[in-house]
Parts: C-alpha cells; structure tokens; sequence
C-alpha cells in the first residue's frame, strides 16, 4: 500500500526546480517507497512563473501567496526555496500549520533564524530535511565510513574549498543575495554553509575558528525587473555589494585536528570547485565535486611516497545502487536532490531521522555567526556547541 502525500513548493527558480524534478523522479529510484509525493501547489510571487510551473510539472493549483500552502490541508510537506530572507518567517509558519519542511540552507540569514526554525519543527513534532546535498555524494559517505573506520589513521587537518565564478561578471547583477538585510553574510550562507557541513560530516564537531572576509566586486548595477539565477544587468543604477565575496578560515575540531574552509563567489576560471582533502596519521582522501563518482585514496604503512589511488564508487557506496548498476557509471547534481527526497520522504514515513536536519541548519548556520564576528574583531571564536550552549 502506498500513500499519497500532498507537497508543495514555495519559491519556483532553480532550486524550486530542482526539489519538484527530485518529487517527481524518487520513485523511479525507490520504487519500495511508501509514500508517493503527489504535487498539489506551487507558490511564486513572480506573475506567471508558478503558472509555467503548474503546466510543466503538473502542480493542482498555484498561488502568489505562500500564506495558502500553510492554510492548505491537502499539503502535508513543504519545499521551501525562496531567497533566504524569507527562510524563518515562512518556516516557522508551515511547522506552526503542522506541514514536514524540507529547506534549503542556509535556513535564514543566522544562527537565531535556523534556530526559530529548528525550535518550531521540534515543538510541531513534524520532520525536516535540509538541502546540504553534497554530504550525500556516495564518495563523501565514502570517504567518512573510511575515515570513521580508521583507515587514514588518526585525522590530522583537513581543507574544504568551495569556489565558484557565479558572481565574478562584474555586469552581475545587484540581486537580494548582495544585501546584509536579504541576502545576509553572501558566500558565508550561500557556500561557506556546504563547508561547514561537509567538515563536520566528515570529521565531527568545530569547537573554535578565526576568519578573514573581503568584498572584491563593491558596486553592481540594480536590475530593471525580475531576476532568475545569477542574471546580469548593464547601465542600470549602481549600488554597494553589502555581504562577502571571500571567506577563508581556520577551524579547530573536537577530535583535535585542524582544519581550513575557503569560498569565494568570484573566483575566474573556477567552476564548481567544490572538495576536500583530508590528511590522516596513515593516509588521506581526496574529493572533487566535478569529479564526484571519484574518491582518490592513500593508505598504508608506507608513510613517506605513498601512492595514492583512484577509486570509482559502485553499488554498495552510499545510494549509489539506487542510480546506476556498476562502478565509474556517472551520477550527477541532480540525483543528490533525488536523494536528499527520499531521504526526507523516508523520514515522515517511518518517524525517524534521515539525512541532514535542521538540527545540522543551526550547527552550520552558529559557524557562519562565528565567521562574521571573527572577521570583524580579528580574533579566535569559540562556538557555542563547544561549551554546551547549542
């Protein structure tokens, strides 16, 4: 027997997109699934978007207000995509109207904002995810079992690299994401947010960090009309970049290695250069998301000159199986949104936790905190999960 369950998505760009092709394709994937997603509505403020929506997908009803989804009682889960100002208001409404919120990081412009949220879910007794999908790349779940399992030795420091071109046109234009009050700390939430994830996936809790920011990109011109993506915009009404281009930081983990966490959003002749390198007392692991069905590989006894190897990621390493059949078969960025799906619709089905939560939201979202103070005073801050405060 399988149920229906009504989802909704709130804010139609890409990663609307993206959360309605992943509802849409999971049981493909998981055909053992008890609950098939059934698209009831979609909310977007933009004229005609939700619309374009509703006949490419097949959406019952659409709606400019996201205030209709929470008084909906056909919706039992939300996608929240809209920009991330709008994160905690329209969260703590849908867990408040007693819906399952899967959303997008960073979860709002702070740590107090993912928080609000995180307290209403847990308050509401409904599930979440939230969308750190590179922690479900089968290399990265890989790579922690080999990490967690010794096999690298003890870790000794770790770099996490998230760098990107997407806001390096200087003709890019000067959306909410470049705005402190709507867009927040800039590549802090947008990328650094993964970082941070990613680092504590792999190696465990952060207890203390000091960061460096720059803005490199201080002026772009204001958009006429509605934007989509990373648009651009010429000859219109300069205006000041208010939140970070760059970030890099050193991290202290619990376990007592070290580590550094670099993002930048304006980097020429990256794209998508998104990994980690992870050193250990025996070995290390490499990642790279554009390479992302490969995990390069050194341990041994050998120490110094030793080889490292790369392995292709099969049937057996994380989801993978529920994709393709054999080794060195590709998956792309799409089916890790497939995947943080099922995770999430798996987690209302059987009432317990899958994949990342709100309760990672707020651990990643109280990094970032702690990088903008950083940054501002010059000095190490300790994080307040460190000291029990979380």
């Amino acid at each position: 027997m399988v149920d229906a369950l009504g989802v909704a998505v709130v804010g139609f760009g890409w990663m609307g997109r993206v959360h309605t092709q992943a509802y849409a394709r999971v049981r493909h994937h998981y055909p053992h699934l008890p609950l098939r997603p059934e698209l009831i509505t979609v909310a977007e403020e933009v004229p005609g978007r939700a619309e374009e929506a509703a006949a490419q997908f097949g959406f019952a009803s659409t709606t400019r207000d996201w205030r209709e989804v929470a008084a909906d009682p056909r919706v039992r889960a939300v996608s929240i995509t809209a920009p991330n100002f709008l994160h905690r208001e329209i969260g703590v409404a849908m867990a408040e109207a007693g819906k399952h919120l899967w959303i997008e990081k960073p979860v709002g412009l702070t740590a107090e904002d993912a928080r609000a949220v995180a307290d209403a879910v847990a308050k509401a007794g409904v599930r979440s995810a939230v969308g750190f999908n590179y922690r479900n790349a089968p290399a990265v779940e890989k790579a922690r079992d080999l990490i967690t399992a010794g096999e690298i030795g003890t870790v000794t420091h770790a770099r996490v690299r998230l760098f990107s071109d997407y806001a390096a046109h200087p003709e890019g234009a000067l959306t909410w994401r470049y705005e402190r009050e709507r867009g927040g700390s800039g590549v802090l939430g947008d990328l650094a947010s993964h970082g941070v994830d990613l680092a504590r996936y792999l190696l465990g809790d952060i207890t203390s960090l000091t960061a460096d920011t720059a803005v490199f990109v201080p002026e772009r011109a204001r958009p006429t009309g509605a934007t989509a993506g990373h648009s651009r915009a010429s000859g219109g009404e300069l205006g000041p970049v208010e939140n970070e281009d760059y970030v890099n930081c050193l991290l202290r983990f619990a376990s007592g290695a070290r580590g550094v966490l670099e993002a930048c959003r304006v980097s020429v002749g990256e794209q998508n250069s998104y990994g980690f390198e992870v050193h250990g007392t025996k070995g290390a692991v490499f990642w790279d998301f554009r390479r992302m069905n490969e995990l390069g590989i050194s341990r041994g006894t050998t120490y110094q000159d030793q080889p490292v190897s790369t392995v292709y990621v099969g049937p057996g390493d994380g989801e993978f199986g529920a994709f393709q059949p054999g080794a060195a078969n590709a998956m792309g960025y799409d089916d890790l949104k497939v995947v943080e799906a099922y995770r999430f619709l798996r987690s209302i089905a059987e009432d317990k936790t899958y994949g990342a939560t709100l309760t990672d939201a707020v651990h990643s979202a109280t990094a970032l905190d702690a990088m903008t103070r950083s940054a501002e005073t010059g000095a190490w801050v300790e994080l307040p999960q460190a000291a029990g405060m979380l």
